[in-house]
């Protein structure tokens, strides 16, 4: 039997987001009718940043909102987006008299209530642009009529790399486009030897064999194309990291942004563990991890797993990245 630190589950994203602005009174303000993080002081005179979705994921998105990430982050029930109202008061809250970047991951729910809500703030003149991100390569299935990649753990970059280039001054084509590129570029791959539990929930989300890895896992819980056996972390990491290379055709002497992503049981001894094979893999090809993240960035509840992220970078997407940041998750 699972057990959770929670009241009542009905409450829990509530509260939670409650004792996350009370941790950081001088960083966040909460909305509470519209469940939305904002930025306690807010900006002046730049392009406002809008994300969210499904709690469950933290510390994505409500940790990263702050200086130089996010305006708002809007947190919709655990594994269910916002609704579009929500969306739409947080891009209110969000706007600075430039317009505001929605940053979405491609989820069914999410897609359409951000996008109701860019049109409906156009109503408010705001002027809105979308950055789809979607980069989770195992749910690529090719069919062009489904919903396609999924939205995983390279939303942190886009939220970092859109959140410097709006303090740095950019317009808001100028954002939505270093994002879009951003998101381009980027691939996931995941994978987990346990499943998250639903907080008041009795049973994981599915169940593995003691030899078994669900490889391709989704941060919902969804189940994998396929299982592979269960051995050494320097293969599993392996397993994939190869088709990112292939996916990103990634060549001797190219440089990348890697993350290194706790699905939210993982420990940070095996994230390291992770790292080394990681760099040791890469190593292999010639390909330099030239910025890194090792951490639970993107989480599934307590799913006990790891996804890496790999990105190509070049000098601006590098000065973006490296660019000063404030938040609850992310500070440098």
């Amino acid at each position: 039997m699972r057990r959770s630190i929670v009241n009542d589950p009905d409450d829990l994203v509530a509260e939670a987001l409650e004792g996350l602005v009370l941790s950081h009174p001088t960083m966040l303000e909460l909305d509470a009718e519209h469940r939305y993080i904002s930025r306690k002081q807010k900006a002046r005179d730049k392009v406002g940043l809008v994300s969210g979705g499904g709690s469950g994921h933290e510390p994505l998105h409500s940790g990263f909102v702050g200086t130089g990430m996010l305006d708002v982050a809007v947190s919709g029930a655990v594994f269910a987006s916002p609704t579009a109202l929500q969306v739409l008061a947080g891009t209110k809250a969000a706007d600075a008299g430039r317009g505001v970047v929605q940053i979405v991951k491609n989820y069914t729910g999410d897609v359409l209530n951000f996008r109701i809500a860019g049109e409906i703030s156009g109503d408010d003149a705001i002027d809105t642009e979308i950055v789809l991100v979607d980069d989770d390569l195992a749910s690529d299935t090719g069919e062009d009529d489904g919903p396609g990649r999924r939205g995983t753990a390279a939303t942190v970059i886009v939220e970092k790399i859109c959140g410097a280039a709006a303090e740095n001054g950019m317009d808001l084509q100028q954002v939505a486009a270093v994002g879009r590129t951003v998101a381009q570029r980027s691939r996931t791959m995941s994978l987990a030897l346990a499943a998250g539990t639903h907080p008041g929930d009795d049973e994981p989300q599915f169940t593995l064999d003691a030899d078994e890895v669900e490889f391709g896992v989704g941060i919902h819980g969804e189940r994998a194309q396929r299982r592979i056996p269960f051995t050494g972390a320097d293969e599993l990491i392996e397993q994939l990291v190869d088709p990112l290379l292939e996916e990103l055709e990634l060549g001797r002497g190219t440089e990348v942004l890697a993350i290194v992503n706790g699905l939210g049981s993982a420990y940070p001894l095996e994230l390291s563990l992770a790292a080394r094979a990681l760099h040791r893999r890469l190593d292999t090809d010639g390909i330099t991890v030239g910025r890194s993240l090792v951490g639970s960035y993107v989480t599934s509840l307590d799913m006990h797993g790891v996804s890496i992220t790999l990105m190509p970078l070049e000098d601006e997407l590098r000065e973006l990245w490296d660019a000063p940041v404030r938040t609850p998750a992310l500070t440098w």
